[in-house]
Formats: structure tokens, C-alpha cells, sequence
């Protein structure tokens, strides 16, 4: 019986020629029928594949034969399903892209070597980050990702910057509004660890003294405790999955339309926009439209 896998990875490592590395990619993904975003940058890979679980497997092994990912810090997830020709139902089509920076972040200083990125925070894996907190009452989460993800699932107590995209995060950092925070322990988050890896060199390099990440994300703190703990409502996940809730989670959202509970993101129905809404079942069975674009929606 074929079962349907997520594959959610990444791994900081200089890449001389990332050209050769997507094609290589592109080739290899294709012949496992796999689909889903990769992105391949000088600083190394990210992505997240769907697939059949023994096609997500080869394209490990395959991937881990490189010497530079040899390391490559890999998470699974159960998939939605797969289609008639065995194809991931959470993906649409297969995306490998080069890019001169792995996330967009708009740091041209950022710096890599095999340990990953050079000047980061230090790691602490998720058993460790409960007893560091526990240890240190001052402690604070900061999250890594855009408020809309937030919205749904954060650490309890979290500082959620006022971001839409990773290009805010800079000038967030420097509009003075977490001054305070630069004398007190400063735990970084993200989904899968990628971005809060970056985020806590950029902190670092604008003067918070005690900068930390979770290893591996939230992805990997949810496989060590899921809705116990310190995390409170869903992971928003970018596949056609949306958001995905360890057992027992409670909604933390709140509808944008009627404020009723929900963990439910839903795009808006403008195709031009990208953005993403917090909506409860109910109100999604009508489309919905950001602050720009629901008047039009609704004239329509």
C-alpha cells in the first residue's frame, strides 16, 4: 500500500555552483515523481517534497550521497494523499529555483560554512529549550515567521514582530521597538529552523546579547511534545495542508470575519494577492478578500 509523505528539510553549506546543483535536483525529483519547492542558493538548500514515502526515502539517500548535504536536517509529516499517477496531493507541481540568498532575508553580509550560518545563536534542541526557560524566568520567545502565521500557533508569551514577508524583519529589528529585549535571553523560532537560523545572527549583529534558536523549529519541538508545553495552537505549514495541529491543540486564531475560534487559513479570493486569511469554516464557504480587496468581492 502506498503511503503519502512529507518531506520538510534544509541544510546551510557553501555551494559553488547552485545552477548545477537545482539541475541536478530537478532531475532527480522528477524520476521519483516527487513534487513540491526546492530553493538552492551559495548558502546551501531548503525545501519541502511530497510524495510516496518510498520516492521521498531515494531521494534522501540520493540527496545525503552529496557530501555537503550529507548533514541535511530532514522532518516528516504525514501527507494528505496521492493522486493516480502516485503524485503528492498536498503539491500541485514540482518549483526548484536558484536564489542568491536561501531566504530572502536581504542580508548580503550572511555567511556559511559547514556548521551553518557563521555568527548565529547558539542551538538548543527543544528538551533543552523548556529547561532553559524553566532555569530563566526572563527568557523570551521571538518568532521568526510573518504574523499571519503567528495568528494561529505561537510559543506562549512569544514577541511576534510586525512582518507580512522575511524582507521586514531588518527594519523591524532596527525601528527600536525590541530595544528592551537586548539585555535578556532571546529564544528564535521557526517551522523547520531555516529562517530563525538567520534571524538570530541578524539580532545578534544589532546588539541583543543572549540570542538562542530551536534546533530543528517548531516542527521538531512539536515531534518532542506535541500540544503540551510551551507551544499553544497550530503549525502553519506551506502545502495544501495550510496548518497542521499536534492532538489536542486549542484554536488560538480568531475568524477575520466573525472572531470565532479556528486554526483555518484560507488566500484571498483576489488571485493577485497573496495574502492570507484567518477564516473559520463557515465564513470560507463564501470568498473572502484582504482589507484591499473585500469590497470588490463583495460588489461582485
Amino acid at each position: 500500500m502506498s503511503v503519502a509523505k512529507i518531506l520538510l528539510f534544509y541544510r546551510f553549506t557553501p555551494l559553488a555552483d547552485p545552477e548545477a546543483v537545482k539541475l541536478w535536483q530537478v532531475e532527480l525529483c522528477t524520476r521519483l515523481g516527487l513534487r513540491g519547492r526546492i530553493i538552492v542558493s551559495p548558502h546551501g538548500i531548503n525545501g519541502t517534497l511530497g510524495g510516496e514515502l518510498d520516492a521521498c526515502k531515494a531521494y534522501l539517500k540520493a540527496t545525503k550521497r552529496y557530501a555537503p548535504f550529507k548533514q541535511l536536517d530532514e522532518k516528516w509529516s504525514p501527507g494528505t494523499g496521492l493522486d493516480g499517477g502516485g503524485g503528492s496531493l498536498d503539491f500541485p507541481r514540482l518549483s526548484v529555483k536558484t536564489r542568491p540568498e536561501l531566504v530572502a532575508f536581504g542580508e548580503p553580509g550572511l555567511a556559511v560554512d559547514d556548521e551553518g550560518v557563521i555568527g548565529g545563536g547558539g542551538r538548543l534542541t527543544p528538551e533543552e529549550v523548556d529547561a532553559f526557560v524553566a532555569a530563566h524566568p526572563g527568557a523570551v520567545f521571538f518568532d521568526g515567521r510573518n504574523k499571519v502565521e503567528a495568528a494561529v500557533g505561537r510559543f506562549e508569551g512569544a514577541v511576534v514582530p510586525e512582518v507580512a514577508t522575511t524582507h521586514d524583519f531588518v527594519p523591524e529589528l532596527e525601528s527600536g521597538r525590541y530595544d528592551h529585549l537586548k539585555n535578556r535571553p532571546v529564544i528564535t523560532y521557526c517551522t523547520g529552523g531555516v529562517r530563525c537560523e538567520i534571524l538570530s545572527k541578524l539580532m545578534k549583529d544589532r546588539g541583543f546579547e543572549e540570542v538562542y534558536q530551536l534546533d530543528g523549529g517548531i516542527v521538531r519541538y512539536l515531534e518532542c511534545f506535541g500540544s503540551g508545553s510551551h507551544w499553544k495552537g497550530a503549525l502553519t505549514v506551506f502545502d495544501g495542508r495550510e496548518t497542521v495541529a499536534p492532538e489536542g491543540a486549542e484554536h488560538i486564531g480568531c475568524c477575520h470575519r466573525c472572531g470565532s475560534p479556528t486554526s483555518k487559513l484560507v488566500n484571498c479570493a483576489d488571485l493577485a494577492c497573496r495574502e492570507r486569511l484567518v477564516t473559520c469554516e463557515a465564513c470560507a464557504e463564501s470568498p473572502v478578500g484582504c482589507k484591499e480587496h473585500a469590497e470588490a468581492l463583495n460588489n461582485r
